[in-house]
């Protein structure tokens, strides 16, 4: 992703977006026409695809609703009210939007055992994994210091001021404020009477309706290849749900020993890097994208086992994870629920 001085996300991007969206339809029926958008949002791209009959969506409307978001949300504008926080300004009263990223972080993280943490972003850079400047020969005295500053449980919501247990908490919400910013679009577009829409940003989709043939947005959802190609693994249907993916395989190791193929996290209770075969989670739900940002992201911290565990008790998420066996062959993973449509 490339950093450029909007942009919300600063700590998660040891995770790449693996996601693309592939507007199929088998139904050959002549298609009606649809409106598109296409511009820049958050250091990345926005793609909108809706049934806009009067044209009334313009370009400039969601560019507001981003300019909006960052204004309260962006750790890369100095002047942003999460900005403020962070630097110790306790007199910040945030907003709606702060307060609803605040709150669905929290669930999930909750869910997760902590396994999802908007505050780990201060460890990520320090192993050099995030998009600052990381701290020379970590060692155990550093990382126990700087995980003393992590903890999304030490940051407490009081009407409308976060306050923090450390003053050196780093909160950022990266992890989940691009699902969010996809939230926001579709919400507008619903409000003005657009009832039929995919809006992406980045890999992450949000889906309301059908397509242009009357049928289910169809999604395809990326392999993992090593050799900088790529080509679809699966391709889901989307009816009225949100899918996310969270994944490092870009940023992968091999371990000279064995030859596997391990994708580094940071592992939130240790603040150390973490192996892991799991090299891509996808999730899919009938919520908003960015929760399913969220389950996606702590499934990638948790590794393969764990995911598979967690989502045996969250049967409203639908999943499909890539990882790598023993032998560094790539495996797939999906739960019960989710139906794939490779035609």
């Amino acid at each position: 992703m490339t950093v450029k001085k909007f942009i919300i996300f600063g700590m998660k991007k040891v995770f790449f977006i693996l996601l693309l969206s592939a507007l199929i339809s088998c139904n050959q029926e002549v298609p009606r026409s649809y409106e598109k958008l296409e511009g820049m949002a958050l250091g990345t791209t926005f793609h909108i695809t809706m049934d806009d009959a009067s044209g009334k969506i313009q370009e400039r409307q969601i560019d507001s609703l981003i300019h909006i978001m960052n204004r309260s949300l962006s750790t890369y504008l100095p002047n942003s009210d999460i900005s403020k926080i962070n630097s110790g300004d306790t007199t910040v009263l945030i907003d709606d939007l702060f307060k609803e990223v605040f709150h669905k972080s929290l669930k999930i993280y909750k869910e997760t055992d902590g396994a999802f943490d908007p505050t780990i972003g201060t460890l990520v850079n320090a192993w050099g994994f995030g998009p600052l400047a990381g701290i020379r020969d970590m060692d155990k005295h550093k990382v126990d210091s700087l995980m003393t500053y992590v903890g999304f449980d030490q940051l407490t919501l009081k009407g409308n001021r976060i306050i923090k247990t450390h003053p050196e908490t780093f909160l950022d919400f990266n992890a989940n404020a691009k699902g969010f910013a996809v939230d926001l679009i579709g919400r507008y577009l619903e409000a003005q009477g657009v009832m039929n829409y995919l809006v992406e940003i980045g890999g992450e989709i949000r889906a309301r309706g059908v397509n242009d043939r009357e049928a289910p947005w169809r999604i395809a959802i990326e392999s993992p290849n090593f050799d900088g190609s790529r080509s679809f693994q699966a391709i889901v249907a989307l009816e009225e749900a949100s899918i996310a993916t969270s994944g490092n395989y870009r940023k992968f190791k091999i371990d000279s020993v064995s030859g596997e193929k391990y994708a580094h996290t940071i592992d939130t209770k240790t603040g150390y890097p973490s192996k892991s075969n799991l090299l891509s989670a996808s999730v899919i739900g009938n919520i908003d994208c960015a929760d399913v940002d969220g389950y996606a992201t702590a499934l990638m911290a948790m590794g393969l086992e764990k995911s598979r565990e967690f989502l045996k008790s969250h049967t409203d998420l639908k999943a499909f994870l890539i990882y790598s066996d023993a032998s560094g062959e790539l495996k797939t993973f999906q739960t019960d629920n989710l139906i794939i449509d490779n035609r």
